[in-house]
């Protein structure tokens, strides 16, 4: 299950304005090399069939399979000085965050 915190909600919410033709944003990760890994979040059209597909406050967040399992325990944070940021864990300090339950 991912997190969200409340201003990476609210990021989100302002960039869709904006892409009205692309209400589902799409989180996935991948591996860069051995020891690094590379998040992105962009905004499609549609889901695919075999997404894990989540609802958040108004929001649609679609994982594709191979992503679904390694963003167990992950964050997705916003600030205006980071930018999105994918914590994992501990990692960082303490904040608010909404946790978006599986629909798949």
């Amino acid at each position: 299950m991912i997190a969200v915190t409340i201003a990476a909600i609210a990021q989100l919410k302002t960039i869709q304005i904006h892409h009205p033709e692309d209400p589902v944003v799409r989180i996935s990760v991948r591996d860069v090399d051995d020891s690094r890994l590379s998040f992105s979040i962009t905004l499609e059209a549609t889901t695919k069939p075999d997404d894990d597909i989540q609802q958040v406050d108004g929001l649609t967040i679609a994982v594709d399979q191979r992503s679904a399992p390694r963003m167990e325990g992950v964050t997705v944070d916003y600030s205006e000085s980071a930018g999105f940021r994918f914590l994992h864990g501990g990692e960082g300090p303490a904040m608010p965050f909404l946790t978006i339950p599986t629909l798949n």
